[in-house]
């Protein structure tokens, strides 16, 4: 499947956290764990996540399986 615009689309923090309504200590805890996307850099002081990814990790929660992240990615 080609992956639309939508989906390589970069979210900022804001964006995410907007998303999942969750706090900026939450998300990199959780990505430490390996259960949320990890960001990637952009910039200096600047990352961002795959919009793919928040949607994919959205999905695990809406239906109660839980989210892996890729080794490697």
């Amino acid at each position: 499947m080609t992956p639309t615009l939508e989906d390589l689309a970069i979210l900022r923090l804001s964006e995410v956290k907007r998303l999942t309504g969750l706090g900026r200590s939450s998300i990199y805890q959780m990505m430490k764990d390996g259960i949320f996307p990890r960001s990637f850099t952009l910039g200096y002081r600047a990352v961002g996540w795959m919009a793919c990814d928040i949607r994919a990790w959205l999905e695990a929660k809406r239906n109660g399986t839980a989210y892996l992240q890729q080794q490697g990615a």
